[in-house]
């Protein structure tokens, strides 16, 4: 889609980065820590001191306390993924998938030659647990939940943390890889965390990603936090994988992190949401609710009967507007009739994006 975005010259709210820049502050430090004496190598794990920022967030926002060899810093969120994935599954294990789902899901799980196991979320895009019970058997290796969710922009209630909890017990050969990327673009309620449930971080890998928390996608730095049992066969994947993380972008984080309050970063989405949803509101798109990440999902039911990946190939080509269809996230390649746009976008980039959807 963003391809098509190009050559029709259109507005792209496929593609889920952010068009603008990232804080003044955070390029500032970096411009002038990439002219120091930082260009070589960091240890395999981390930068010790963005190492210590990752403790002090998570201490901060959910009351857990890490120690240094819980926590690796990754080449993005989607190589945190991979490399759980490539760590503690094995041929043969099932993981459980819950459509619609990150694409970036299904790959590693069968190059292990594990067995993914797709499982559609219920109503409102929330965990249908009876399904899911009814799926999990000894094969099972690993669950993997997004919360908050892309794309439907769904956040997890306090009854499905005690549904998960209440699975684990019941398999516990049952690892927990909990996708947070868009934890601070979360709205309401607010987003409750891995981290925060005793019984739970046991047992799981949880992903965080600096790229969407500062709009700075392209710099590809996340982190994964998990219990030493977990995080050992981890961080040797990881060495083999990468090896080591930008020295540069870590240093600059590291910096920025001691003075910048990412409880902001919700403020700052929330606006853009709502002034996206009131541009959409002066359409014949439906949207529905979006209580985190920084996607809207909407209908077009009102506008045509078209397959949603058609319907996206006639808006970007005849109305100028890139948009993403829900169907792809979905192994089954279920159609709703709903497509997904990223308001992750300067304020003129939204208008005009709204004007070209009145029609």
């Amino acid at each position: 889609m963003t391809q098509l975005a190009r050559e029709h010259q259109a507005i792209n709210l496929a593609q889920g980065f952010p068009n603008f820049e990232p804080d003044k502050r955070l390029l500032e430090i970096t411009s002038r820590i990439a002219a120091d004496s930082v260009h070589q190598y960091m240890p395999s794990t981390g930068f010790p001191g963005l190492i210590a920022r990752c403790r002090e967030i998570v201490q901060k926002c959910y009351n857990r306390n890490l120690g240094a060899e819980e926590v690796l810093i990754t080449a993005g969120a989607t190589q945190a993924i991979f490399t759980a994935i490539q760590a503690l599954v094995r041929r043969g294990d099932e993981v459980i998938i819950l459509d619609p789902a990150y694409d970036c899901y299904d790959m590693p799980v069968n190059l292990i030659g594990g067995v993914p196991v797709h499982i559609e979320l219920g109503h409102g895009f929330m965990p249908d647990w009876n399904a899911i019970r009814n799926r999990v058997s000894g094969k099972t290796r690993m669950i993997i939940i997004n919360n908050p969710h892309n794309p439907s922009g769904a956040i997890w209630q306090k009854s499905d943390f005690e549904n998960l909890e209440s699975l684990c017990a019941d398999f516990p050969n049952l690892v927990v890889l909990s996708d947070e990327v868009y934890e601070f673009i979360a709205f309401e309620p607010d987003h409750q965390s891995i981290h925060e449930r005793p019984m739970l971080r046991e047992r799981s890998v949880v992903i965080s990603s600096f790229g969407k928390s500062l709009h700075i996608t392209g710099w590809k730095v996340g982190y994964l936090v998990a219990p030493q049992h977990l995080i050992d066969p981890i961080k040797n994947v990881h060495q083999f994988l990468v090896f080591s993380v930008n020295s540069v972008a870590q240093h600059a984080l590291e910096e920025y992190l001691a003075d910048v309050d990412l409880q902001e970063i919700r403020n700052f989405y929330r606006a853009k949401r709502d002034k996206f949803r009131q541009l959409l509101h002066n359409t014949r798109f439906t949207a529905l609710p979006c209580q985190g990440t920084y996607f809207q999902v909407a209908s077009y039911a009102n506008i045509s009967s078209s397959r949603d990946v058609d319907f996206v190939r006639w808006l970007v080509s005849t109305k100028g507007v890139a948009a993403i269809p829900i169907s792809v996230f979905n192994a089954s390649g279920r159609d709703d009739k709903l497509i997904r746009f990223c308001f992750a976008k300067d304020d003129q980039t939204l208008e005009q994006a709204g004007e070209r959807l009145q029609f």
